[in-house]
């Protein structure tokens, strides 16, 4: 009888626990529910803003479209420095490129800011799952514990399917700059890193713990390699070369370069212009990986949506920098034009954003202490050099309204319609100046820096800034 008793007071202890553990995991998912969204953090590599959500209807882009009515959307937000391993080890610290410190696409943040709480840092500290796949940071294995997990494709033959290309790499050559196959795009790298988001948006939503999951989808970097129905959509009778294909004698030499990416490429000359067929192509494919990537990403949000993530779930997708389409008759990035320093900045935030535009001028070192507030953690102390966008997001305004960005030697200043440009030396000197007025040369093929009427404004916005680069520029 005694052991009876006992029997049904242990089971009614046992009931009465897992009732408790069951209260107590219904709380804490009503608590991240209300309180604690999900971050889903989607980095496109070289993404410039020809999107059809910006205005260039001439592009395929229903995805990023449809993002776009449903977020916030940045019309004038600039990379902080045009190259990738450098922007995105800036955007993931909060912090400015200085003259020694992120610098090139190979950077690295636990080398180059080695105390620097990175975003996956912080948000993992604070109870989340950090997951990164694809290409969020240049170099994958980069400040690798402040994520649950890194994943990545394998990239040996850069996703080449036709038989020339394969020949050329078995040359140990890199192979062509483009190429159009009849494959299913599962087969392609960012194919593969969409199945992979899918995969683990389903483990998370399981968990019922707050994720920050990273996609970095690759294209339209080079090779502009895509399947062949994503060419299709744009015919190379349809392509045209850019209006600003020259040039300009104003503008100092030092702000051309020699798109040395590019020429890596097989059937690239080495030295001058590439050839107007060669460069239609470029541009028709550039345009086919746009649209295919818009694709990988419609299946991603489309799964956030199926699995009921989407109502908890910040969606944040930025461009690492711009990319030029033969503008200044220049390819890739690596320079301060605004072709490489304007990309695209959306932010969704459930039942606050809806598809408005803002002309405010943004950077993305703004992205850090944005999530930060938006998830209600704590800023780290002496570190973000940005400012939040929630004010923007809520429909008010915001004090802030430039942007800093620089490329070697060269510091631009984006104020207003002004794009002001300084080469400096190591003591912060400038040996060279540009200056575009957007209001009337949107192309920037004027350079006004030289010109005596203009002597009193380059004075006041090199001044501004030297106050505005940032505290460390000369001394890390």
């Amino acid at each position: 009888m005694r052991c009876a008793i006992l029997f049904v007071l242990a089971s009614i202890f046992l009931l009465a626990c897992k009732a408790e553990q069951k209260e107590l995991h219904e709380e804490k998912e009503e608590k991240h529910q209300q309180g604690q969204p999900n971050i889903l953090f989607i980095a496109v590599d070289d993404l410039r803003p020809e999107l059809n959500l910006y205005g260039a209807t001439h592009i395929h882009s229903p995805n990023l479209d449809k993002l776009a009515s449903q977020s916030l959307v940045f019309d004038r937000a600039y990379c902080n420095v045009p190259t990738c391993g450098a922007s995105r080890a800036s955007i993931l610290t909060g912090k400015r490129p200085t003259r020694n410190r992120f610098l090139t696409f190979d950077t690295r943040i636990d080398e180059q800011a080695t105390e620097t709480i990175t975003l996956p840092k912080l948000f993992k500290a604070n109870g989340y799952t950090t997951i990164s796949n694809g290409k969020v940071l240049h170099v994958p294995d980069d400040s690798a514990s402040d994520w649950d997990e890194v994943w990545r494709p394998s990239e040996e033959t850069l996703n080449y399917f036709n038989q020339e290309n394969h020949e050329l790499i078995s040359q140990k050559q890199r192979g062509n700059p483009f190429e159009a196959a009849a494959v299913d795009e599962g087969e392609y790298l960012d194919g593969k890193i969409t199945a992979k988001g899918i995969a683990d948006l389903k483990k998370l939503k399981k968990t019922g713990k707050p994720f920050f999951l990273a996609m970095g989808f690759m294209k339209p970097h080079l090779p502009f390699n895509a399947p062949k129905k994503y060419w299709d959509m744009y015919p190379i009778e349809n392509i045209n070369l850019p209006e600003s294909y020259h040039q300009p004698k104003t503008t100092p030499l030092k702000a051309f370069h020699n798109f040395g990416e590019l020429r890596t490429y097989s059937n690239v000359p080495k030295k001058g212009p590439v050839s107007n067929a060669m460069a239609k192509q470029l541009i028709q494919g550039y345009y086919a990986c746009v649209s295919f990537v818009d694709a990988q990403i419609g299946k991603l949000l489309h799964e956030l949506e199926k699995e009921g993530l989407s109502e908890n779930t910040i969606v944040v997708l930025w461009g690492d920098h711009g990319w030029n389409l033969g503008e200044h008759q220049l390819w890739c990035k690596h320079c301060t034009f605004e072709t490489s320093l304007r990309s695209p900045l959306l932010i969704k935030v459930p039942g606050k954003t809806k598809g408005r535009h803002v002309t405010d001028i943004t950077e993305f070192v703004d992205i850090y202490p944005s999530l930060v507030e938006l998830a209600g953690l704590q800023m780290p102390e002496n570190q973000l050099e940005g400012e939040s966008l929630v004010p923007l997001i809520n429909g008010k305004g915001r004090a802030k309204n430039y942007a800093v960005s620089k490329f070697k030697d060269a510091v631009t200043l984006i104020k207003g319609d002004y794009f002001y440009t300084e080469w400096t030396n190591d003591e912060g000197i400038a040996y060279e100046r540009m200056l575009f007025d957007h209001k009337t040369d949107p192309l920037e093929l004027a350079n006004l820096a030289e010109k005596e009427e203009y002597k009193e404004l380059v004075s006041q916005l090199a001044s501004e800034l030297l106050e505005k680069w940032g505290k460390d520029f000369l001394n890390h």
